[in-house]
């Protein structure tokens, strides 16, 4: 996306929340606690992806986005869809975008991703 800055992958973390899931480490109860909202918005405004579930390995799990900000006004804090995302990056100066991937089967989730978009001005972090 062309306003897409600051990125921060979660890759690492997820891989090492699998490797804890081992009988003498986490169950499957811990790692897989979901909130009922989250599963509910997973639901109503989540983007099916290909990818199965890491824990359960029955289903694929959904994407959910949630965006935050100060200028978003009334839509901080809210599950957008990724097609929503280009429209708001023109209108609105500058908000946090988090993607949580959720497992509807066995209440799995796990941040993803997160960035920042908007048309405020570019990051100068590192330039000179």
């Amino acid at each position: 996306m062309w306003s897409q800055r600051r990125v921060v992958g979660y890759g690492p973390a997820k891989r090492a929340s699998r490797r804890s899931q081992r009988p003498w480490r986490a169950s499957t109860r811990e790692i897989c606690d979901a909130q009922p909202h989250l599963l509910r918005t997973a639901r109503r405004f989540g983007e099916p992806t290909e990818r199965l579930c890491p824990v359960c390995e029955r289903e694929n799990v959904t994407n959910v986005t949630y965006v935050y900000g100060d200028s978003l006004g009334r839509h901080a804090g809210r599950a957008k869809p990724a097609s929503e995302l280009l429209h708001m990056a023109h209108d609105y100066e500058e908000f946090r975008v988090y993607v949580v991937e959720v497992c509807q089967g066995c209440s799995w989730n796990h941040l993803t991703v997160s960035s920042v978009l908007g048309n405020g001005p570019p990051d100068t972090v590192g330039t000179t």
